[in-house]
């Protein structure tokens, strides 16, 4: 039915030859006991009733999968142990995060970008006490929200540390304490992850810190030293930099943003960066450190072997991925195993070797992103529910929170060239674009990769203002299997940020009108 939208012949029939988009699955018929009955089941079980579907984790996977089966009438519980519903990414993650990104941005922007638009500032102070207590607002508003859809949608709300006695019961110890335990016929396991630690450092969330310690800092450090050029590192990283601190990140790998970020955007948001103050030490690995006195101190040396020297700094921040978090969750009392990356292995259908038992989110394949997360719980529901279910993994988009931002959905260059495929490139920059020009804000550009042949959209990356806005657009379009004419033939309203997408998209197949 979408070959019908493709404007062009040679479009049409590549999108029919080259469609990727997940097939919906046929769910088993272990799940079908469960039709015809689902809507006569609302409200609470009793304490000795089964409950259709036990949840453990109420992380971004477990509480939308627990709302989503609430509204198809199943009964529901969701163990959480933190005692605050949202997991990582609302509690100490990408919720409290943004807050501080954003507001560091506000800072930032007043003490260096008023003047040149005509704004006279006085004498002005950071107040990071305040700053704190407005992201501990958001967070706390956010999760008494999921609180309430749990009681919308009768899901039974247990706080406690949750682990298999059997495998169909969970035995809760509670957060308040005591015991219980709860049976379910159907368990799903999203006990998220965890930040993977750094060997010979330990973490004390003061000195050494993860992701959860840099939210929470008491005062802005004189130097951080960032171990790891990812997502998280830089987001982090550019707060503290913002805020006044000397940052330096130190990455192992040729390039910062990890290795989904496309080359040519890693280049461009490092430059940005570095102009904003941050330094970086690529393809250098730390080879030990010491947190012993007043300080930290690293060695550190080229990746490859070198010279070797010795760094300094108040707080260092160990941002080196994440980790699938199983601990405690008695997976040996059902024979469940994971894999060498402590992974949970799942089918296509997020069912373990044992058919009842569901595994979604961070402790199973994947990216490890919270929208992920969801669409997995709602897919996973379906396929209890209605024997299908669908998430694209190929069209899942990556956002870096820092400004600018950088996005990103599809594949990048480099894994196009690996795998062989003749692909083309349109780019075009913001500082081209007439509201990024108004804003005063035009670091950054718009970069489409298509099929040479076909024109279907292989991957769109993004550095620039609201860039995390736009690739919704993008992911749109890769999902549907659009070409880059589609998107370039569709109307944009002027002048807007999202005319740079338009106009990359032209260069792609053509030539954009205002470069």
């Amino acid at each position: 039915m979408f070959s019908r939208l493709l404007p062009r012949t040679v479009a049409r029939g590549a999108f029919q030859a080259q469609n990727q988009t997940p097939q919906i699955l046929r769910a088993s018929p272990v799940t079908s006991h469960l039709q015809g009955r689902i809507s006569q089941r609302r409200g609470y079980a009793t304490p000795s009733e089964e409950k259709d579907l036990v949840i453990v984790g109420g992380g971004v996977a477990g509480y939308v999968a627990a709302i989503k089966a609430g509204q198809e009438g199943l009964k529901v519980a969701c163990v959480e142990k933190r005692g605050s519903l949202g997991g990582t990414c609302l509690n100490v993650g990408c919720i409290p995060s943004k807050s501080l990104l954003n507001n560091s941005h506000l800072y930032h922007q007043i003490m260096h970008d008023t003047k040149n638009r005509g704004i006279d500032v006085g004498d002005v102070k950071l107040n990071l006490e305040q700053m704190m207590k407005a992201k501990e607002t958001s967070v706390s508003g956010l999760t008494k929200g999921i609180e309430f859809l749990f009681k919308k949608n009768n899901v039974e709300y247990i706080k406690g540390t949750g682990s298999f006695a059997d495998e169909h019961t969970i035995q809760v110890n509670l957060v308040d304490g005591g015991e219980t335990s709860v049976r379910g016929k159907n368990i799903f396991i999203a006990t998220g992850s965890e930040s993977t630690p750094f060997p010979g450092l330990e973490i004390d969330e003061k000195k050494v810190i993860t992701s959860t310690g840099a939210i929470a800092l008491k005062e802005v450090p004189k130097k951080m030293i960032v171990i790891g050029g990812g997502i998280i590192g830089l987001e982090m990283g550019s707060v503290w930099s913002r805020l006044g601190s000397e940052v330096t990140v130190v990455e192992f790998l040729g390039q910062i943003g990890g290795p989904g970020m496309d080359a040519e955007i890693s280049k461009n948001i490092q430059k940005t960066l570095g102009k904003q103050g941050m330094k970086f030490m690529l393809n250098t690995k730390v080879t030990n450190g010491d947190a012993s006195g007043e300080g930290v101190k690293l060695d550190v040396e080229a990746a490859k072997g070198g010279k070797a020297q010795t760094l300094d700094a108040d707080v260092v921040l160990v941002s080196i991925g994440r980790r699938p978090y199983t601990n405690g969750l008695g997976l040996e009392n059902i024979g469940l195993e994971t894999d060498n990356r402590g992974r949970l292995v799942i089918d296509s259908e997020y069912r373990t070797k044992i058919p009842h038992i569901r595994v979604i989110g961070d402790c199973t394949f994947g990216p490890m992103l919270a929208h992920k997360a969801e669409e997995e719980a709602v897919a996973a529901v379906e396929f209890l529910t209605k024997n299908y279910g669908h998430v694209n993994y190929n069209a899942i988009p990556s956002v870096m929170y820092t400004h600018p931002e950088v996005a990103w959905v599809g594949q990048n260059e480099a894994e196009l060239k690996e795998a062989g495929v003749n692909y083309k490139v349109g780019t075009f920059p913001f500082s081209a674009n007439s509201r990024a020009k108004t804003n005063l804000d035009t670091d950054g550009i718009v970069k489409f990769i298509a099929d040479a042949e076909t024109d279907r959209i292989l991957g769109i990356h993004i550095v620039g203002p609201n860039a995390g806005e736009m690739i919704a657009e993008g992911t749109l379009a890769l999902e549907y299997g659009a070409s880059t004419e589609d998107v370039g033939r569709t109307s944009h309203a002027h002048p807007t940020l999202a005319e740079a997408f338009k106009e990359a998209a032209m260069a792609t197949y053509g030539k954009a009108i205002h470069y």
